[in-house]
C-alpha cells in the first residue's frame, strides 16, 4: 500500500476460459475474460435502466399518478436501446478483428508455404474412426477441419491413377455460372473419375474408396449423404519443376463452397475430402490461412473439411478458405471429393446453378 504495508485479500478464480486477472492498486481485482466483461457490461446497463425506472416510480403520488405499464415500457425501451448499442459495438469489433486476421493471413501466406520446417499444426484433440487416427484441427459449428491417417490404400491410389491417366487435362476452376475455365490461380492436371457403383459388391477399388468418403462425411455431419447425383471423384496432379520455376504448380487461396456466412443454397458444396496418394519432396502443403492451420501431407492420409452449420444451415465465413502451397520438387497426386447437399439421381449436381436454383426452374421464371 501507500504506507509500505503488506496487504492480503482473497478472490475466486472463475470458470471462464482465457481469463486474465488484473490486481490494481489497493488490491482491486478485475477479471478481464470475455464473459466477465459481458456480465459487467450487462449489469451496468441494467443498473442504469433500473435507476430510470426507479425515478419514475418515485414520482408516483396521489397528485401525479404514473401508469406502472409506462414504467415497464420505459425500462424495456432502455434495455433494448442499450443492448442494440452493445451488439452494434460488438459486431463492429468482430468485423474489425476478422479483417485484421484475414489481412495478416494474406501477408503470411507465401512465408508459411516457403517454410519447409513448418510441420502440421497441432491438433485440438485426437480420436479414432474405424481404427484410423483422426486429428481435429478446427471444430466450429460451420467450420470443421480434420486429418485422417491411412484413409486410403496404395491399391486404391493406383486404381484412381490408372483411370485418370488417359484423360488428364489442365485443371480448371468454376466460373460462377455452372461452367469452368483455366486460371493462373490453379496450375495442375486433373481428371474426373466416374465411380462404377454397380461394381461395388464385386470389390471395385474406386467404389470402395468412394463409399468410405461418404461414410466419413456421414460420421461427422447429420445429413445422411448418398452418392447419387454427386460430382465425380477428381484426380489432381501437381508437378514440381525446381525452386527456380516462376510459376509453380499450386492452388491459390479459395473456398470450395460459399464462405460468406450466408444461408446454404440447395445443390451446392458443403464438404470436401482431399486424399494424398503421392507427396512431393518439397512443397505441397495444404494451408487454411484464416484458421492458421497448416497441413503437411502424409501419404495415404486425408484432409476433411466442412463449411456448413448443420443446425442453422449457414455457411462458413472464411475459416475453411484454403490453398495448395507450390510444389517445388517431386509430384503431388491427390484424390478430391466435393460433397453436395440436396442432390440425388433425379437432381444431379450439374442441374443446379450457384444460386441453388435448378436451371430448368430458372428458365421457366
Amino acid at each position: 500500500g501507500s504506507e509500505g504495508e503488506c496487504r492480503v485479500d482473497y478472490f475466486s478464480v472463475n470458470e471462464n476460459h482465457d481469463q486474465v486477472i488484473l490486481i490494481k492498486e489497493g488490491i482491486e481485482v478485475e477479471h478481464t475474460d470475455s464473459k466477465s466483461i459481458a456480465v459487467k457490461s450487462a449489469n451496468t446497463l441494467l443498473d442504469e435502466c433500473k435507476s430510470k425506472a426507479d425515478r419514475s416510480l418515485k414520482n408516483i403520488d396521489n397528485t401525479n399518478p404514473v401508469d406502472p405499464l409506462h414504467v415497464l415500457d420505459t425500462l424495456t425501451a432502455c434495455v433494448q436501446k442499450g443492448v442494440a448499442t452493445e451488439i452494434e459495438r460488438a459486431n463492429e469489433e468482430i468485423a474489425f478483428q476478422a479483417q485484421v486476421r484475414k489481412n495478416m493471413a494474406s501477408q503470411l501466406e507465401n512465408y508459411t508455404c516457403a517454410d519447409e520446417t513448418l510441420n502440421t499444426t497441432e491438433a485440438k484433440r485426437t480420436e479414432t474412426w474405424r481404427g484410423k487416427k483422426v486429428s481435429v484441427m478446427i471444430d466450429r459449428p460451420a467450420s470443421k477441419i480434420h486429418t485422417v491417417e491411412n484413409f486410403l490404400t496404395e491399391d486404391e491410389c493406383k486404381a484412381v491413377e490408372d483411370a485418370a491417366r488417359p484423360i488428364l487435362h489442365d485443371a480448371t476452376v468454376a466460373d460462377g455460372s455452372g461452367g469452368s475455365h483455366k486460371s493462373d490461380s490453379r496450375k495442375a492436371k486433373q481428371a474426373g473419375i466416374k465411380v462404377h457403383w454397380d461394381k461395388e459388391a464385386d470389390g471395385d477399388l474406386i467404389a470402395r474408396l468412394s463409399r468410405r468418403v461418404y461414410d466419413y462425411v456421414n460420421h461427422v455431419l447429420p445429413f445422411d449423404i448418398m452418392e447419387d447425383g454427386q460430382e465425380d471423384l477428381m484426380s489432381i496432379q501437381y508437378f514440381g519443376r525446381g525452386p527456380e520455376d516462376e510459376k509453380p504448380d499450386r492452388y491459390m487461396p479459395h473456398c470450395d463452397g460459399d464462405c460468406n456466412g450466408m444461408l446454404f443454397k440447395p445443390g451446392n458444396r458443403m464438404a470436401t475430402i482431399v486424399m494424398y496418394c503421392e507427396i512431393p519432396k518439397v512443397g505441397g502443403a495444404t494451408r487454411f490461412r484464416n484458421s492458421n492451420v497448416h497441413i503437411k501431407p502424409k501419404q495415404y492420409a486425408a484432409t476433411f473439411f466442412s463449411y456448413i452449420d448443420s443446425e442453422t444451415m449457414k455457411m462458413d465465413d472464411g475459416f475453411t478458405e484454403h490453398s495448395g502451397c507450390p510444389v517445388v520438387e517431386g509430384e503431388k497426386k491427390i484424390v478430391t471429393q466435393w460433397v453436395r447437399l440436396g442432390v440425388d439421381k433425379e437432381n444431379p449436381w450439374n442441374s443446379f446453378n450457384t444460386l441453388g436454383i435448378k436451371y430448368t426452374d430458372a428458365e421457366n421464371q
